[in-house]
């Protein structure tokens, strides 16, 4: 057993069964301080020296069955007789066996195969809440006007027939992590049951005899993480039937929604599409159920298992040197860092729609890009290079970095007055500086205010950068309630000056006498 799988049976018993502490560490015959770091973390520390697993070996029947059940697919006359089968057993891996004792096991695995009942699905049963199926699917999209090869990651629950699609331009290792991330987070739980998958690398490192995986400890620490079971179905076409829901799920979804081939700006907009797709799904009846599915996983959605406190986190965490032209290159796509992380060796977290690099000193991100849907290809950042444009203000015209700026509207037409005007004013050199000061000013202050003042500057035909950060850093301190002259305040509160032709009116009247005598 491994660490990972030791700290998942730990997790597990002490969620289900609520060992303390001190039972779990007896069961498992480990420290108390072991039981701690399994319950506080999924994933065990790293260790000083790394596990090796000695390889695993079969028996002469399993043997025996493969080379038969190969047969299959071989021509007719070039396919094992028991002769040659007994043969190669004793050649290839020294066995001592007799050659009757082979042929009746020969004849015995014929019978079978020539019956083959194994063709013959059996339909299964579902409890709410209990089971899943993933599976990848590969499409066909135009992002950016470029045709792609895509892939849509399915997770379908197996009693309301309710699923989660997400589209990635890969089948590594954290598309896959973060596939269950958000299907989890889009379900609300998790199944409280198994998770049927096929033999993905991701998951498998090694399939073993039968049922047996060697199984990716990153895969453990996510299953020890959610808390469900995981079950691999056969390779191959043997195993087709073992999950196929999702199987069918993956070519429903893809007709439905994925015809005529989508065109979109980015991945993010085709994500955007297929969950607008998911949410029409509710409205749909499977076979001759009754309700939809919607109403069918309101059901399902109590029996869930409630979500872990944090998300697992589905980056990878890779090293890198960066080069002599401040880039990184990451699975054969270079991507550019701040120019003083030059010849240095950096973190990269590798996530399946972008990456992160991180300073070496301070552990800080210190740049982020999305992750390239294509090899060979360059992501390049203006402002990570302002610094040795400074110095080399006559590589600023001609590099990617201001190319690729121009197309991504990141370097504007106000951009490109103030440095035709700059140049005009100071020539070449020193205009390229002084814009260079400019798009420095980006780095504290917001892209609106630091355009607003190369407006200003260049209204009064002015270069100066001192002046574009006056203006402004002015526009973004302005305060909210706009100032009011104080003629207009105390206009507010004027009034018509009172008079008396009122009282006159009064005094014009006869005076009423009253008789209080009489009244008495």
């Amino acid at each position: 057993m491994s660490r990972v799988e030791q700290f998942e049976r730990i997790r597990r018993e002490h969620r289900d069964e609520g060992l303390s502490i001190r039972e779990l560490a007896r069961r498992h015959q480990v420290h108390r301080r072991t039981v701690r770091q399994a319950l506080e973390c999924a994933v065990p520390p790293a260790r000083k020296t790394p596990e090796r697993e000695a390889p695993a070996l079969g028996g002469h029947e399993a043997v025996i069955r493969g080379w038969l059940v190969e047969d299959q697919a071989a021509p007719s006359k070039q396919r094992h007789t028991a002769r040659r089968v007994w043969q190669r057993l004793r050649d290839e891996h020294g066995a001592v066996v007799a050659e009757s004792t082979v042929r009746g096991f020969v004849a015995q695995v014929r019978a079978e195969l020539a019956c083959d009942v194994t063709r013959v699905t059996v339909p299964q049963a579902h409890q709410p809440g209990e089971e899943a199926e993933v599976d990848f699917g590969e499409f066909r999209a135009e992002v950016a006007g470029v045709g792609v090869r895509l892939w849509l990651f399915v997770m379908r629950l197996s009693w309301s027939g309710r699923g989660f699609a997400l589209a990635f331009a890969h089948q590594a290792q954290e598309a896959f992590f973060e596939g269950h991330v958000r299907a989890f987070a889009h379900f609300g739980g998790v199944p409280a049951g198994r998770i049927r998958y096929d033999n993905l690398k991701p998951a498998v490192t090694r399939i073993l005899l039968g049922r047996d995986r060697v199984e990716n400890e990153r895969f453990i620490a996510l299953r020890g993480h959610y808390g469900f079971d995981s079950f691999f179905c056969q390779p191959g076409a043997k195993g087709a039937h073992e999950k196929g829901g999702v199987e069918g799920e993956v070519g429903r979804f893809r007709r439905a929604h994925l015809v005529p081939v989508p065109r979109v700006a980015g991945l993010e907009e085709l994500n955007q599409l297929l969950a607008a797709k998911l949410a029409a799904d509710d409205a749909r009846q499977i076979a001759h159920r009754a309700e939809t599915v919607g109403q069918a996983f309101m059901v399902e959605q109590a029996r869930l298992h409630p979500l872990p406190a944090e998300p697992f986190d589905p980056a990878r965490l890779l090293s890198a040197k960066v080069d002599a032209k401040a880039r990184v290159c990451v699975l054969q796509s270079w991507y550019s860092v701040p120019v003083r992380l030059a010849s240095r060796r950096v973190a990269v977290r590798l996530g399946a729609h972008q990456l992160e690099v991180l300073d070496p000193s301070s552990g800080r991100v210190v740049a982020v890009h999305r992750r390239s849907l294509h090899k060979h290809t360059q992501d390049l950042v203006l402002d990570h290079y302002l610094e040795v444009l400074a110095r080399k203000p006559g590589a600023l015209s001609g590099s990617t970095a201001l190319a690729q700026a121009r197309q991504q509207g990141v370097f504007t037409s106000q951009h490109e007055a103030f440095w035709a005007q700059a140049r005009r004013a100071h020539g070449d050199a020193a205009g390229t500086r002084a814009l260079v000061e400019v798009l420095l000013l980006h780095r504290q202050l917001p892209a609106d205010a630091v355009g607003a003042g190369i407006q200003a500057a260049l209204k009064i035909g002015s270069t100066n950068p001192e002046l574009v950060a006056v203006e402004a850093r002015r526009l973004q301190e302005a305060p909210l309630a706009p100032v009011v002259p104080i003629e207009q305040a105390l206009a507010r509160y004027e009034r018509p000056t009172p008079a008396l032709d009122g009282y006159d009116s009064l005094l014009a009247q006869p005076a009423t006498i009253i008789d209080l005598g009489a009244s008495r």
